[in-house]
């Protein structure tokens, strides 16, 4: 079994546990036994909880990079890259969920995932052909996040074997970014839209709900 066979594997097992018992109570030693796995492998490869989850940000975003659209208007290729990610959680649907409600309670790991998600949102810019660092890279960013939030607000809620609902949030938020700042332009563009700097426009849920809806 190669790296990425043996990571998704405990990654599986860490949130089907979750799910029937809760983050709290969850150890990667546990997750090992659960899938099989050599212990000592698991320590070396991930030393705490935090290296399950941000593992498996990363295998989000490698799905979602994997194939990515290079054509077409950018917001098509956002809505693309996005949906890729969602799709990843939706296979560990439970098991996110319960790491989501879990948030609220650590509110270090709560800010840590949402700093990882926007380093994850600016992948998923470059993919799409716009700049993802330096000043505007960071607004995109930014805004990005934004949209991000607000499409796994939905997703959490959405029961349908297509993700209807979450797949009009995502088109509704990316919809209301682009009227409000002109951040679907190349990266070599030199005009920013000053309303890019006030994220508060953006589509995004209230202050107390954003730490919790950072699943990476």
């Amino acid at each position: 079994m190669d790296d990425s066979d043996f990571d998704k594997a405990l990654i599986a097992a860490a949130f089907s546990l979750a799910a029937r018992s809760g983050w709290s109570r969850l150890s990667v030693a546990a997750a090992a036994h659960e899938a099989g796995l050599p212990l000592a492998r698991a320590r070396a490869r991930f030393p705490s909880r935090l290296a399950v989850i941000t593992r498996f940000g990363v295998l989000a975003d490698q799905a979602a990079l994997s194939d990515a659209v290079d054509s077409g208007p950018v917001r098509d290729r956002l809505f693309d890259t996005v949906m890729r990610r969602i799709d990843v959680l939706q296979s560990h649907r439970e098991g996110v969920l319960t790491l989501l409600n879990y948030l609220p309670t650590d509110p270090p790991l709560a800010l840590l995932l949402t700093l990882s998600t926007r380093r994850s949102m600016r992948w998923l810019l470059e993919a799409a052909g716009v700049g993802g660092y330096g000043l505007r890279g960071e607004l995109r960013a930014r805004a990005l996040l934004g949209v991000w939030l607000w499409t796994v607000r939905a997703w959490r809620t959405d029961e349908s074997a297509d993700l209807t609902a979450t797949m009009a949030a995502l088109d509704d938020a990316l919809r209301r970014a682009e009227q409000v700042a002109e951040w679907f332009g190349d990266k070599s563009e030199d005009r920013v839209d000053a309303s890019l700097a006030e994220p508060h426009d953006l589509p995004a849920p209230p202050p107390e709900d954003t730490a919790s809806e950072a699943p990476s």
